[in-house]
């Protein structure tokens, strides 16, 4: 690993508010690692003055020296954090999965810690911080699944709509509601497995696409099932919603995150670009993967050549952090930082947000993804959510693109608050980097017996 490590404690005082192929879904978009414990699958998948004073003081801040942890309240869901641990479980995940960066914030009552490896450039020792910007993908979900909420919640429109109310020529989509698209059981056709998109990107990576164009790719195909009958992650039910929240609302989508979302909360590092804007406001981090753009869109496995080459060094990770994410948009295509995600999922979870009739549907809105497992993974609207212990659960939401993975979540029984990133896609074995972090970190977090799959 090249460029420092770095751990920051903070003492709370105000509210801050798979192997790959078996377990992992396709994406620039996916949700999430499963999170698995003890029995469940862990995840197979322009600053401020304040802002740069904060950044610099992360840079000086001395590594924690190691020492025990003072133990943990009996009956306590959570460990008493060690700060030195913590950074060391951090730098050892980051070398197994040979990623460049990788920023990890965790917030419990016992304060704000940050352990950061390595560096958000290759060549360059620049650390990665809790500012540094990065593409978000699929985090971005939880941004638009609000928005038609907060218009919802206006009586905008309602969630048992027609999308065919909202957006015309959509394949059946008089049976398709709102509530279907939140929810992943609309049963479209998911445009970014397409392989003439993985191919286009990869031959004009700066070319602005539309979601209409996007549709238009997911509409070329059928339907997978009847809408409702099933669940099946699709980031076409996200370019639809963007649509709706549009004409809902009489305003471009980025337009209405900022106003609605973005600003109330103070996040002036978080921002949905243009559809013609490829660049990053510093500080951000490049991001990286080996080969095209189908390792990620499409779960494509790295042939074993490819892998060996990687591991050994002699294959680079292309650059692909001015990638135009235009494609993504509602789905996918905003930015943010590790400090802001944290208090945008924390926000969101505690009723900040929304109202408290809404809320509450937010809250009970996740369904098992398999009818076979009801206790295993849910999704609902743009969260998914999960036991992992008789004492935790998370809603949370993690983010996948050429270039980046990422995960956010919340605790709310142990007012944990959890946002890792990395800008490795997917190492050279095939995980998706910052997901198989999770167990790693968790285990530092929660008492009781060890998550399998750590460092």
């Amino acid at each position: 690993m090249s460029g420092c490590f770095i751990v920051e404690h903070e003492d709370r005082d105000a509210d801050m508010t798979k192997p790959r192929a078996a377990a992992r879904r396709t994406l620039v978009l996916t949700p999430c690692a499963a999170l698995l414990v003890a029995g469940f699958a862990l995840p197979p998948e322009p600053g401020s003055a304040a802002s740069s004073d904060a950044r610099a003081a992360s840079r000086a801040a001395p590594a924690a020296t190691a020492g025990a942890p003072t133990p943990e309240p009996s009956g306590s869901a959570l460990k008493r954090i060690d700060p030195a641990a913590l950074q060391a479980s951090v730098e050892r995940a980051a070398e197994a999965l040979m990623v460049p960066g990788a920023m990890v914030l965790l917030r419990t009552p016992q304060g704000t810690f940050r352990a950061s490896v390595g560096t958000t450039e290759l060549g360059t020792a620049e650390p990665p911080a809790a500012d540094t910007r990065f593409r978000i993908a699929s985090n971005t979900k939880t941004l638009t699944s609000t928005l038609i909420l907060l218009l919802a919640q206006e009586g905008r429109l309602k969630l048992t709509d027609p999308v065919s109310a909202h957006v015309p020529g959509v394949p059946n989509g008089q049976n398709i509601t709102l509530a279907h698209l939140l929810t992943m059981r609309s049963g479209l056709y998911n445009y970014t497995e397409a392989p003439e998109l993985s191919a286009s990107l990869d031959a004009e990576p700066a070319k602005a696409r539309t979601p209409r164009e996007m549709l238009e790719i997911a509409f070329a195909r059928p339907p997978n099932f009847p809408p409702g009958r099933s669940y099946e992650y699709s980031n076409t039910n996200y370019a639809l919603l963007g649509l709706v929240a549009e004409k809902a609302g009489g305003q471009p989508l980025e337009r209405q995150f900022q106003e609605r979302l973005i600003g109330p909360l103070a996040l002036h590092g978080t921002f949905l670009p243009g559809i013609h804007d490829t660049t990053l406001p510093a500080p951000y981090a490049h991001g990286y993967m080996y080969g095209g753009t189908a390792y990620a869109l499409t779960d494509k496995p790295y042939p074993d050549d490819v892998r060996k080459a990687a591991e050994s060094g002699k294959l680079k990770p292309l650059d692909y952090t001015h990638q135009n994410p235009s494609y993504a948009h509602a789905a996918g295509g905003a930015v943010s930082t590790a400090e802001e995600l944290a208090i945008w999922i924390k926000s969101l979870t505690t009723g900040k947000v929304l109202n408290p009739t809404f809320q509450k549907q937010w809250l009970d809105s996740p369904q098992a993804e398999d009818p076979d497992a009801p206790q295993g993974q849910k999704y609902g609207y743009g969260i998914a959510y999960q036991r992992f212990g008789p004492k935790a659960a998370m809603y949370y939401h993690g983010g996948e693109l050429p270039g980046f993975n990422s995960f956010i979540g919340h605790d709310p029984d142990n007012d944990v608050t959890l946002v890792v990133w990395t800008n490795l896609t997917v190492s050279p074995d095939g995980r998706t980097t910052a997901n198989s972090m999770l167990p790693t970190i968790l285990n530092q977090v929660y008492a009781g017996p060890a998550l399998p799959g750590g460092y």
